[in-house]
């Protein structure tokens, strides 16, 4: 009979170490965020402090969480600084890139939604529900810098209810870049009324075609809503490069 070795036990500081990687893999512990007092994580995880401890102190040898002098322990910022900063602005100062991330999202935002009204849950509705009306709140009030803000967290929200990790770090990477984007759109979008309440229009089919938990809804306003501001941008932003033509022709009309 071959002999068998006795199972070996996991370290206590190892278990929460796997728990607190799933949630920051799964989005529940964001970048940047802080997390719990050590005196609260072992409550929660009724285990010791040391124990505790020591599972910072691996999480924090492994990059995933820096510690703040005096200050605490923190989801490592890095995680959602995939894009890098000479990148962000290299991309802000090229209209054609802009064109392209309008591209990306679009892509990426369809395949979003679809699976957010398959999967989402109960609690992942409310928080669509709640990114919504704040978007809406900032909207009606033409804030325009706590509107991009607002916006680029409801399609976060939209993306965190679509349940795949890989899909919601990409978003998460391009937050920055994301909230840049709208704000750019803007100034193109809300020249007209109609513009608006077509935005708006389209921000309420999406929400709602999710907590419906209709997908290829859901899907279509997604592409609905960003094919219409691409085509609005495109246009906004030939419209401008014919006026600059048209200005440096006037100028050189004396010459």
């Amino acid at each position: 009979m071959p002999v068998m070795k006795p199972l070996k036990q996991p370290k206590l500081s190892d278990v929460i170490v796997d728990s607190l990687e799933q949630m920051i893999l799964e989005g529940s512990l964001k970048p940047g965020q802080r997390l719990p007092p050590e005196r609260a994580l072992a409550v929660q995880f009724e285990v010791s402090r040391p124990s505790v401890r020591e599972a910072i102190q691996k999480l924090e040898a492994k990059g995933l969480v820096v510690r703040r002098q005096g200050g605490g322990n923190f989801v490592s910022q890095e995680l959602g600084a995939s894009y890098t900063e000479p990148l962000f602005a290299l991309i802000g100062q090229h209209p054609e890139a802009q064109y392209d991330l309008l591209e990306f999202r679009h892509a990426l935002e369809g395949v979003a939604a679809y699976y957010a009204a398959i999967r989402g849950t109960g609690a992942d509705r409310k928080i669509i529900e709640k990114r919504y009306n704040d978007w809406l709140n900032y909207h009606e009030q033409r804030v325009s810098d706590l509107e991009a803000k607002a916006d680029a967290e409801f399609h976060l929200s939209i993306a965190e209810a679509a349940h795949n990790v890989v899909l919601l770090h990409t978003m998460r990477a391009l937050f920055t870049l994301l909230k840049q984007n709208i704000v750019s759109n803007l100034h193109y979008l809300y020249e007209e009324e109609a513009m608006r309440l077509k935005i708006k229009e389209q921000h309420f089919r999406l929400k709602e075609a999710v907590l419906a938990r209709d997908p290829n809804a859901a899907r279509a306003a997604a592409h609905e809503h960003l094919a219409y501001v691409e085509e609005i941008v495109l246009e906004k932003g030939k419209a401008d490069s014919r006026n600059m033509r048209s200005l440096r022709r006037l100028q050189n009309l004396d010459e």
